[in-house]
């Protein structure tokens, strides 16, 4: 099973320092239809103005995936962490037991980013912060773990769920695999339109799979993937 779900129907907010598009229901954007996909509960595809940015806020008991695609993020939280995370790596919170952080844009350009929240397997997790840098030439074609639940996954930032957030860069006319196993899959272009099982998905649309054990992903253009494989 294959379902295309466009950028413009994506939920939507404006806040004139952010722009946001919701893939599934978060704050007034409401859908009953998009509440979540396995244990992946939001895809939020942010846009933020230059000096501005959250405020310091509370999380719990969930796992919080950022990547940033164009310009960088700065991260500052209650266990006295502090970073900065560009454009094509990572950064993973587990909020655990509770966290308060703030993310700002601190750059001259705007920050383009997808954050992303996965339900923890279990609640009471210690808090905890991390970021790792991913060399896009290192994901050339092929699918690279990006943060993991999973035994193995070592070179990845962990997580506490069974289920991983990949990335790949697909030049026009190449394909990219990646055994699902039949589990739940939830797949963007950050860039770039590809052809997924037959179906044709335009940069920042999301794509639900399920029911699928290899998942094929064709590049009609150069193209920069996030997957997450999900329980």
């Amino acid at each position: 099973m294959i379902e295309i779900r466009p950028f413009e129907s994506l939920g939507k907010a404006d806040h004139g320092w952010l722009e946001a598009n919701f893939h599934f229901s978060f704050a007034e954007y409401q859908d009953h239809r998009r509440l979540n996909w396995g244990k992946l509960r939001v895809w939020n595809d942010d846009i933020i103005a230059p000096h501005s940015g959250f405020p310091p806020h509370p999380h719990q008991d969930m796992e919080i995936i950022t990547y940033v695609r164009k310009g960088a993020i700065s991260h500052k939280d209650s266990l006295g962490n502090e970073g900065r995370t560009v454009a094509g790596d990572v950064q993973v919170m587990t909020a655990g037991t509770g966290i308060m952080h703030a993310e700002y844009n601190l750059e001259d350009e705007e920050l383009h980013s997808f954050q992303l929240w996965i339900l923890s397997d279990r609640k009471g997790h210690k808090p905890s912060w991390g970021t790792r840098t991913f060399p896009k030439e290192d994901r050339s074609d092929q699918f690279v773990v990006l943060a993991s639940g999973r035994e193995g996954d070592e070179d990845a930032l962990p997580i506490h769920t069974d289920g991983r957030v990949l990335g790949a860069t697909v030049k026009a006319g190449e394909s990219v695999t990646y055994d699902l196993g039949g589990r739940k899959g939830y797949l963007v272009p950050a860039s770039g339109r590809v052809e997924v099982e037959g179906e044709e998905a335009n940069a920042r649309d999301g794509v639900a799979i399920a029911d699928v054990d290899v998942l094929t992903v064709k590049a009609l253009e150069d193209a920069e993937l996030v997957l997450v494989d999900t329980a």
